[in-house]
């Protein structure tokens, strides 16, 4: 159960994990996933009304619109950005740094190119999506657990799907190479211990039966009650919660007991 809810938080997901399935099988499958569901009232087409602002159209009419991370990032900024190998540098991320300072993108310490890179997404694609939009090819610095990119160094094989500026899918091949994910989990205790508290620790009983062999393998999380919002036409997650938001229970409690105490 939680408490203290945001209105749009992700609270349940559905987690989906198939072997000798890669991302291209992924994204593929997820339009005939969520476009049935938002024709069930004989439309693709969804009005969502906005908390503070005018309505907006989605529509779920499959192929949804794919973009690459670097490409978009770069048309938008309209610069080249550090090359994708080059992220774990000191180099990299100060130029990152300045391009973020240039359009007032705030990141909070730790200033890592991975957490430059999340709020330059959020803010020049993340913010523009409305229609289901796939932002793939994520970089390695920012996905350490998908598998690496067969073409392109220091990309990966992950997207995440996005309706009216949320996300409500995330997933990627992935990593299946036992020693390749040691060495991140490695990396991200690194990380951890210079204050990045997203990073991972390192799963021991993971990376052992990892080398008795996985295929390969794609798997995505679904966001349930998100999903379930956009198809309500909800603007409050807890609207569409199967069982009622903790602090909404303290809430009536708290107003019962007030109630009892005055009738004392």
């Amino acid at each position: 159960m939680s408490v203290g809810l945001e209105t749009k938080d992700i609270i349940e997901r559905l987690k989906r994990l198939r072997r000798q399935q890669c991302l291209k099988e992924l994204k593929n499958l997820l339009p005939s996933v969520y476009s049935p569901m938002a024709s069930i009232h004989g439309t693709y087409t969804i009005w969502l009304k906005g908390p503070d602002g005018p309505n907006e159209v989605i529509d779920f009419k499959p192929p949804f619109l794919r973009i690459r991370v670097y490409p978009e990032l770069e048309k938008r900024l309209q610069m080249k950005l550090p090359h994708p190998s080059t992220l774990d540098t000191p180099e990299a991320v100060a130029v990152l740094d300045r391009i973020s300072t240039k359009h007032n993108v705030r990141c909070p310490p730790l200033r890592t190119a991975a957490r430059f890179l999340d709020k330059l997404v959020g803010h020049f694609l993340e913010e523009e999506i409305t229609s289901p939009t796939f932002i793939i090819d994520y970089p390695l610095v920012m996905s350490p657990l998908a598998k690496c990119h067969r073409t392109q160094p220091g990309l990966t094989e992950r997207f995440k799907l996005f309706v009216g500026k949320k996300e409500i899918c995330n997933g990627c091949t992935e990593q299946n190479d036992p020693f390749e994910l040691r060495k991140r989990f490695v990396q991200q205790v690194k990380d951890r211990a210079a204050g990045d508290d997203e990073a991972h620790i390192v799963y021991e009983d993971f990376c052992t039966a990892m080398e008795y062999g996985l295929p390969p393998t794609g798997g995505c999380g679904m966001g349930i009650d998100r999903i379930a919002m956009f198809l309500t036409n909800s603007t409050n997650i807890q609207d569409i919660m199967l069982l009622p938001a903790m602090k909404n229970m303290l809430k009536r409690t708290a107003n019962c007991m007030g109630e009892y105490r005055a009738d004392i």
